[in-house]
């Protein structure tokens, strides 16, 4: 079992960054694969980046591409995503998910936060 607290949401200017974490509990963090998704008003639940267990494999969405990067301190038990060139477009509330596995399918993944907003002011 696994539980995720994601922070670090807020208001930024367009152009602006963020860096939004997820802690995760309990001893398996590190064998779990995690992604970030968004969810809009109005809209579907969409991928953003996933990382592998190790770290070693990332993969992003293309509206995303270049300007977000995801990353993991096992030790901490925490990924992140560092988010830089911010769009009004990017504004949605943002969650971090586990499964055991890489996936861009939010519904493959078996453990959800409870999401933290990002607002992107133009």
């Amino acid at each position: 079992q696994v539980q995720l607290v994601e922070s670090g949401g807020g208001l930024v200017q367009a152009g602006g960054s963020l860096r939004l974490s997820c802690a995760a509990s309990g001893r398996t963090f590190s064998s779990y694969a995690m992604g970030w998704f968004r969810q809009a008003p109005g809209k579907e639940r969409e991928f953003v980046a996933a990382i592998s267990w190790s770290g070693g494999s990332t993969s992003y969405a293309d509206s995303v591409k270049g300007r977000f990067t995801i990353s993991r301190n096992n030790a901490k038990n925490t990924v992140y995503l560092q988010m830089t060139s911010l769009k009004p477009e990017d504004a949605a509330v943002y969650y971090c998910a586990g499964r055991y596995a890489l996936s861009t399918t939010p519904n493959r993944y078996d453990y959800w936060g409870q999401g933290t907003q990002v607002t992107v002011s133009s």
